[in-house]
């Protein structure tokens, strides 16, 4: 263990959940003698039943990097000088309250990354609680970017977000996703329900780990897959495979969209897609006859397109026809656990940046998000539209590496007057900050974690247990308190700990601290709501699942799915001519998470550089062999990096992974919205060129 280590917990085995990436796996962690000498899967979470991904092995190793930074720091002229806690409270104090009597409160925005956003709802909830009383609603997070669009595409079908129900499954389709490096308990249950006997259809532009397991694998253009989804509507409908009562009683809008999908044979499908037409033939008729049958989609790769709202909706929509909801095997939703409402609806004034835009973004049908979008708000800084915001709060979050557009990320932030950094390394967003903040890890935080669908669709509550403190590091939880304090909002902030402030969260379960303490693999709370639909409808305005949606029509958009281009075409334009590449980008590496955990000598060793994956006959074409350096160019800009050759993905398609400084490849991204309902960029489907180096 490095040096300003104290282990708070006895010698012994304590069981926590692990936070190094969405999932928040079953973990034991093992003292002995007042030292932390290894982590290991915990056998009895339902998650992970014992394994951990490279990440959760190499937590102490995370936790205890001579690279991370375990005490507050100020820019000074001289470089990077070390603080008390209590002179930088002071700072971020006096910067907000001279900002909110110069400017206002809405000039104050904050940015949060995943391990706020899906660390546990008490965190988040506090945090936004604390802009709800500053009176800022400029809170943005990676949703501008990822996964909300899914949610929203799905409360716009079905009315409620339902999940893959993999393991009863007998058909499963994994569109987009690579669940061995994406979500590794995800690929354990499928795998467990392909040695049962089910079928697996894989669609990605890449044969991943899990396609050449397929039984039916396609291989699909990057920013076509409407058209795949339409064509196999099309089969379905045709062929009189879909589930007539169910379609007939529960849905509404099947003549417009049998309208729609008639346009998309399979043939046609074929040119656009450049999956061969029987391939499409057959992987619809295997999906509307093998029953139950669900469809496990990636994280964004349907989404960051023209057409991401509609991608998602056309899975959904296939879901319906197929009669697959709210059954074992299909798309299924569970009773969630309700927590002590944590925000503060009286102080939640204004609008966030970028709901003008994208309203749909900010709110479905009264149901609120509470966030901006992140892409319109580098416009607000760059213009001072529609008013200026002058300081940023980043927690947890590395935008110069991971939002779209690097050169426009930096130009805008440069437009602030202070910007603040709560992370456990010195990222690239952290080198342009005014003040660093030591972050906790997730051992040395008390947590609470509040599970839903994200496996295993039945939810549960566990609980993330402090079990030791480095250096003067803060969990986010305990940093928004004390700041709430020093802002004189102690009568809404009245809790006088963390662990005080998740007993009051707890309280309408009947579940204490000690519930959950007791409890290691956390405690189930619910249970799956099948059939639910027969009591209940679905919560659309037509009560029915919403094939064609009134809302998207009379916001003006389409109220089908209809398969549109991406920005840059590969098919039209000039563009294409001087582009003749297609890059897709954000494909995740197992021993990462988007820009974390690549100063980590264990896992660097596993994937010591960035690559573009690129076929060999585009090798081949340019004179590049495998390992060799090129230059990868957009409009946007370029980069240098080594070249992956393989069988393994399609030609024609490159893909280079995002979160490397050394190869950034939001360099060559567009920060323009591609998708005009959710304002998502377009990082599946760009044009690039690549030529040999040097």
């Amino acid at each position: 263990m490095r040096d300003g280590v104290k282990v708070l917990q006895p010698d012994g085995i304590v069981h926590t959940a692990c936070e190094l990436c969405p999932w928040g796996c079953g973990m034991e962690v093992h003292i002995a003698g007042g030292k932390i000498e290894k982590v290991r899967g915990d056998k009895g979470h339902p998650l992970n039943e014992g394994a951990l991904c490279p990440k959760g092995g190499a937590a102490l190793d995370v936790a205890f990097s001579p690279e991370r930074i375990t005490y507050p720091m100020k820019r000074a002229k001289s470089g990077w000088k070390r603080i008390s806690w209590d002179d930088a409270l002071d700072i971020i104090t006096d910067k907000l309250t001279d900002i909110k009597v110069r400017f206002g409160p809405q000039a104050f925005a904050v940015a949060i990354g995943m391990p706020i956003l899906l660390g546990g709802n008490t965190t988040v909830s506090f945090l936004r609680r604390f802009c709800d009383i500053y009176g800022t609603p400029n809170c943005f997070s990676v949703e501008s970017l990822c996964y909300r669009c899914r949610i929203i595409a799905y409360i716009l079908t079905l009315g409620k977000f339902p999940v893959a129900d993999v393991a009863h499954a007998r058909c499963i389709v994994v569109w987009g996703n690579n669940p061995q490096h994406s979500n590794f308990p995800l690929a354990r249950r499928i795998i467990k329900s392909l040695d049962n006997g089910a079928k697996l259809i894989c669609i990605d532009p890449r044969r991943t780990e899990m396609a050449k397991r397929a039984d039916l694998f396609l291989q699909v253009r990057p920013g076509s897959d409407c058209a795949l989804a339409l064509s196999m509507m099309n089969v379905i409908i045709e062929e009189e495979l879909f589930d007539h009562e169910f379609v007939k009683e529960r849905t509404v809008g099947f003549d417009g969209l049998r309208s729609v999908a008639a346009d998309y044979p399979p043939e046609k499908a074929e040119e656009i897609t450049w999956v061969p037409a029987e391939q499409i033939r057959e992987a619809a008729r295997l999906f509307a006859t093998v029953q139950p049958a669900c469809i496990v989609q990636g994280t964004n790769a349907l989404d960051q397109h023209t057409v991401g709202i509609q991608n998602s909706r056309a899975v959904a929509i296939l879901q319906a026809l197929t009669g697959n909801i709210d059954n074992r095997g299909g798309f299924v939703t569970a009773s969630r656990v309700h927590i002590n409402p944590i925000r503060l609806p009286e102080r939640m004034k204004g609008t966030p940046i970028g709901v003008d835009q994208s309203p749909l973004f900010y709110e479905v049908w009264g149901r609120s998000f509470g966030e901006g979008q992140a892409i319109v708000f580098l416009n607000a800084l760059l213009t001072g539209e529609p008013y200026p915001v002058k300081a940023l709060f980043v927690a947890a979050s590395n935008p110069l590496l991971t939002w779209p557009n690097s050169q426009k990320v930096k130009e805008a932030f440069g437009h602030l007057d202070f910007i603040a950094v709560m992370d456990l390394f010195m990222t690239a967003t952290a080198e342009m900050a005014n003040l660093f903040l030591p972050a906790a890890t997730f051992l040395e935080r008390t947590e609470l974690c509040d599970y839903y669908g994200t496996l295993h669709a039945v939810p549960f509550i566990s609980l993330r247990k402090k079990i030791m403190e480095v250096g003067e590091a803060w969990s986010d939880l305990r940093f928004w308190f004390t700041l709430a304090h020093r802002m004189g909002y102690d009568a809404l902030f009245p809790w006088k700990d963390e662990e005080d402030a998740i007993r009051y969260a707890l309280e309408p379960t009947g579940l204490s601290l000690e519930d959950l303490s007791e409890h290691s693999a956390g405690v189930p709370f619910g249970e799956l709501r099948i059939d639910q639909y027969k009591q209940k409808g679905f919560a659309t305005p037509s009560g029915k699942v919403e094939l064609y949606s009134q809302t998207l029509k009379e916001m003006g958009y389409d109220p089908v799915p209809i398969h549109r281009e991406p920005l840059e075409s590969p098919l039209e334009g000039d563009l294409a001519k001087e582009y003749p590449l297609i890059l897709t980008t954000g494909g995740r590496d197992v021993n990462f998470l988007h820009s974390e955990f690549r100063q980590i000598e264990r896992l660097r060793k596993k994937r010591p550089h960035p690559t573009v994956q690129m076929h060999s006959s585009n090798a081949r074409e340019i004179g590049v062999e495998d390992g060799d350096m090129v230059t990868v160019e957009t409009r946007i800009g370029s980069i240098q990096i080594r070249a992956e050759v393989t069988e393994d993905i399609l030609p024609r398609v490159v893909h280079i992974p995002h979160g490397w400084k050394e190869a950034n490849v939001n360099l060559l991204t567009d920060s323009r919205p591609a998708d005009p309902v959710t304002g998502f960029p377009g990082f599946k489907a760009m044009l690039c060129r690549i030529r040999a180096w040097g």
